[in-house]
């Protein structure tokens, strides 16, 4: 009988012994995180948005205050239609020097038949000819002159066309809007607070899609590759644990040292990589939550 009872201890503790591990890595769950900063200055007029909340991709939270913009807006739609209003009518300016310059050849041609008859001198035709010359000049100066003033008033006008569109665009960020379609994390302001540029505004993160940030050796690593399905454990505390299917989405290229808070099969491994298993999460896993993963 002694016997008997000394080869169960002898069977159980080599079962002990040789128990596989439950886990090969262990980590904390995470969310790709987005922080929504203020892309302009002023008082914050409305901000409907509480931590917890559920938004749609798209959606406006929030509104920072327009007034400002608006009439710079108008003060430079304004000016736009002054240099319209500068813009010289071209024909109508050279209208009488195109009739003097009609006029002049009118009279060069009589007094080339003239001089051809021998009924006036030659001179009379040099000074026809010498006339239609200068007006002609004169037209191509004016028209010269017409047209760089109209060129530049054009320019002036697609500039205040540019400032108008950039300020459209500033109109449009202070319209605040959902990113990503998630859940708001955290809130750091609040409706009547006056926000500057790159101010952070709240966080958000979609909650239904998490990883496990991992840890493993270089002895695990012949056993993991990205696209590989793995068991992936929700650990509750006090022994409570829920099992996920996941996904290998990422493996890091680079070793690092192991932290310290981080457990590995190899507990004096001094290298280590990490791995970012996907989870998709039915609601009961949070952002920080503890995890282990089985290849």
């Amino acid at each position: 009988m002694k016997k008997m009872i000394i080869a169960g201890v002898v069977l159980v503790l080599s079962a002990c012994g040789t128990k596989e591990k439950a886990y090969d890595a262990t980590g904390t769950f995470e969310a790709t995180e987005t922080t929504v900063s203020a892309e302009q200055s002023g008082v914050l007029m409305t901000f409907a948005l509480n931590e917890g909340d559920e938004i749609d991709e798209g959606r406006e939270v929030g509104l920072i205050d327009t007034t400002q913009i608006w009439l710079k807006i108008l003060q430079t739609k304004a000016s736009k239609a002054v240099y319209q209003s500068q813009k010289p009518d071209m024909e109508k300016q050279i209208a009488v020097t195109r009739e003097q310059l009609a006029k002049a050849q009118k009279e060069q041609r009589r007094y080339q038949e003239l001089v051809n008859d021998g009924a006036a001198p030659r001179k009379m035709l040099d000074d026809a000819t010498s006339q239609v010359q200068v007006l002609q000049r004169q037209l191509t100066a004016q028209m010269s002159s017409l047209s760089v003033n109209t060129n530049a008033l054009n320019k002036q006008m697609a500039a205040t066309d540019v400032q108008v569109s950039q300020l459209y665009d500033q109109l449009r960020k202070c319209h605040i809007l959902a990113p990503v379609q998630g859940t708001v994390l955290e809130k750091y302001v609040e409706r009547g607070e006056f926000v500057a540029m790159g101010k952070p505004l709240f966080k958000i993160a979609d909650v239904s899609k998490m990883y496990i940030r991992a840890y493993v050796t270089s002895a695990q690593l012949q056993q993991v590759k990205v696209g590989q399905s793995v068991k992936v454990f929700a650990d509750y505390g006090g022994g409570q644990k829920k099992e996920y299917p996941g996904t290998v989405s990422w493996i890091s290229s680079r070793s690092e040292f192991t932290p310290k808070t981080i457990l590995t099969d190899v507990e004096r491994a001094d290298l280590v990589y990490a791995v970012k298993i996907a989870v998709n999460n039915d609601g009961y896993i949070k952002i920080g939550m503890y995890g282990e993963v089985k290849f």
